[in-house]
């Protein structure tokens, strides 16, 4: 069985944009150590945007070959007139608004995300899936999530949208598997589920 990773930057206090899901205020500790440990650690996860500036074109998928991704986060391309942030990876977009995908590399998923999450995991793949963002999708996924990268910038936002949104109160539990610092404030811990 392939992995689902949640991989996402947040706040301290676990929010991954303000209300209207906007989380700009992270790209100021976006600086060379942290870039490069992106670009050398995970370059699958950087947009074709970046990629270019990164010199990460061409440059191989370590961790996932395929990305999940909601609306809200998807929309962030579109309003840039980029249809496929992730070209190197399958795309998928959660939406039930989206209609038929303006891209033939995006599939846009308008039915139940638990059944599609389980067939992509059941795919025979050395690379596992990426859950890139949407608070709501994560809450939705909460269950099949098996591993949690999470970056966390030094900063509070005191509301906004929280990691797993529309969930209501249940305990997952998580084993800490490790934790990068980098001089800028920044932590990168990630998380196995206890199964």
């Amino acid at each position: 069985m392939r992995k689902l990773t949640y991989y996402i930057a947040c706040s301290i206090d676990g929010f991954i944009g303000d209300p209207k899901g906007d989380a700009s205020s992270m790209f100021a500790f976006l600086d060379e150590e942290f870039l490069g440990y992106l670009a050398s650690t995970w370059p699958e996860t950087v947009a074709v945007q970046g990629r270019e500036q990164l010199g990460l074109t061409g440059a191989e998928n370590l961790h996932f070959d395929t990305v999940i991704q909601g609306r809200a986060s998807y929309q962030l391309a579109l309003d840039l007139g980029v249809t496929s942030p992730y070209g190197h990876l399958r795309e998928y977009v959660a939406s039930r608004t989206l209609g038929p995908s303006p891209d033939p590399n995006v599939t846009v998923i308008d039915g139940d995300m638990v059944a599609r999450v389980r067939e992509l995991k059941a795919e025979d793949s050395e690379l596992g899936i990426w859950l890139c963002g949407g608070s709501q999708i994560a809450g939705e996924l909460l269950d099949e999530i098996d591993e949690l990268v999470i970056k966390t910038y030094p900063q509070v936002y005191g509301s906004g949208l929280p990691m797993f949104g529309g969930t209501g109160f249940a305990v997952s539990d998580f084993t800490l598997e490790g934790v990068r610092t980098f001089g800028n404030g920044v932590l990168v811990r990630t998380y196995a589920r206890k199964r």
